[in-house]
């Protein structure tokens, strides 16, 4: 049986409701798509509004203070009560913020030290592997501290600091350091080793633990995301730090050095390095029980205070250097303020002078080096060695300026020949300076210059730091 066929008007129309058809549909469909971008960018724009709100322009955001960093010290109980002198000489209760993370809760008999950082305790940590077979599986409790305090919630937090319960941080120039970076970026901020086998054995790339670290908040944001999983893929990585550097660098995340974090991996003597700091502020000591008291005589945490003495009085001149000339005695001074002065009866170049001594050694195998930085040795001869001044004292005159006045350390053994007579002479070395402005660290790094005030006839020597003068440079004639 044939298919009746359609009326040829209607064949005709036939093409035309389908047209119709299709450009309906077709006009639904971009009136859809027209309303669903148009909402999706009223959305978009008021995240973005948001986002500006939470986020002003960095120069009409309040300046970055300690209120701003959140502290996340590695700790444990049965080590606390013996190393937590380190941390009460930099905690301020009131200003400070963050947590000593302990792998259990003290002893109940036991009362916390009002004097210490607030504790808590780590997570579990078992279910994660530790493949290194000369570490300890605390490296996992620590590494996961930054994620830890990220979870907290604290509000208000720029940068989270990491650092270990022997660790000393000078914290108004960590603040200082960490004012330099917009905190709304994805900063990771430390310190190497001293010694280049620590550095070789574990990251050059790697800001190292015990000198403490500064991850901003939203870097730690992205870091605790992937944090625990990445933690399982650096199983066989001996401590914290690696495991926090391999997962930073994932991120692509790479380090900011900052020559203040001092892990201190020596051993023996820290004069030669704390005398010879770089151009930066200190901000961080760590393995103080590992090295000889930095001042001779006294504990090592009586000696840290009388550095911290210092410290308080002028944050950033701390250690600082200044080398000057007396051309009408032919004598060299060379100023680490609040820590040391260096005579020397002759005039020595500024590359000599601003070379460290090696009166330490490297941190694992106890060899004379290779450092990260030029060193020269403690010459036999006393004659060839500078005399030697320690702090004694500090003032504050003024409101502005301070005097630091160094007293003749007579360990090193006396030079006999004449021209040495008269400095043998000055007992003690009296230094004048303005306070340090901490604007200065955000400008390009110079040493500031000095000055020997008093006459030539006086047994004392007066040093006046200042800053350079245009064109001024600390030549020999």
């Amino acid at each position: 049986m044939e298919n009746p066929s359609l009326p040829h008007n209607q064949t005709q129309r036939a093409p035309h409701l389908f047209l119709k058809a299709g450009l309906a549909v077709s006009t639904f469909f971009l009136i859809t798509l027209f309303f669903y971008h148009t909402l999706s960018y009223q959305h978009n724009s008021l995240a973005s509004f948001k986002h500006v709100l939470q986020h002003k322009p960095r120069e009409e955001q309040e300046p970055t203070n300690i209120s701003h960093l959140l502290f996340g010290i590695g700790g444990s109980s049965a080590t606390w009560h013996s190393r937590r002198h380190y941390s009460e000489l930099w905690w301020r209760r009131g200003a400070t913020r963050g947590h000593v993370w302990l792998e259990r809760s003290p002893p109940e008999n036991e009362t916390w030290p009002a004097t210490s950082p607030p504790y808590r305790v780590s997570g579990d940590t078992s279910a994660f592997r530790y493949a290194c077979p000369y570490g300890s599986r605390s490296a996992i409790r620590i590494a996961r501290i930054v994620k830890e305090s990220f979870e907290l919630g604290t509000e208000n937090v720029r940068w989270f600091v990491m650092g270990d319960d022997d660790t000393v941080f000078f914290t108004d120039n960590l603040v200082a350091v960490l004012s330099k970076y917009d905190h709304n970026e994805m900063y990771y901020v430390g310190g190497n080793s001293e010694s280049v086998e620590q550095d070789v054995v574990h990251f050059y790339t790697m800001a190292f633990g015990g000198g403490g670290f500064a991850v901003s908040y939203p870097l730690a944001k992205e870091l605790v995301r992937i944090l625990d999983g990445c933690i399982d893929r650096y199983a066989e990585f001996y401590g914290s730090d690696q495991k926090i550097q391999s997962c930073v660098s994932e991120i692509g995340v790479q380090v900011t050095k900052e020559p203040g974090f001092h892990q201190v991996d020596i051993r023996g003597n820290p004069y030669g390095l704390l005398a010879a700091h770089p151009v930066a502020p200190l901000v961080s000591l760590h393995h103080l029980d590992y090295v000889d008291p930095i001042f001779p005589n006294m504990t090592r945490v009586d000696s840290v205070k009388k550095l911290i003495t210092a410290y308080k009085t002028d944050p950033g001149r701390t250690l600082q250097r200044s080398f000057c000339y007396d051309l009408r005695r032919n004598w060299t001074v060379s100023v680490s303020w609040g820590y040391s002065v260096e005579l020397y009866p002759s005039l020595r170049t500024v590359k000599e002078l601003e070379t460290a001594f090696r009166t330490f050694y490297t941190w694992r195998s106890w060899s004379d080096g290779p450092f990260t930085f030029n060193t020269r040795p403690v010459s036999g001869d006393p004659c060839e060695r500078p005399l030697l001044y320690l702090l004694d004292r500090v003032r504050t005159v003024g409101g502005d300026k301070t005097r630091t006045m160094y007293r003749r350390n007579g360990s090193w053994k006396e030079c006999g020949r004449d021209d040495y007579a008269r400095a043998l002479a000055v007992q003690h070395v009296d230094v004048s300076a303005s306070h340090f402005m901490r604007d200065l660290w955000k400008k390009a790094p110079r040493r500031q210059c000095c000055e020997i005030i008093n006459g030539a006839d006086g047994v004392n020597v007066r040093v006046k730091i200042r800053g350079c003068r245009r064109f001024e440079s600390v030549t020999p004639p």
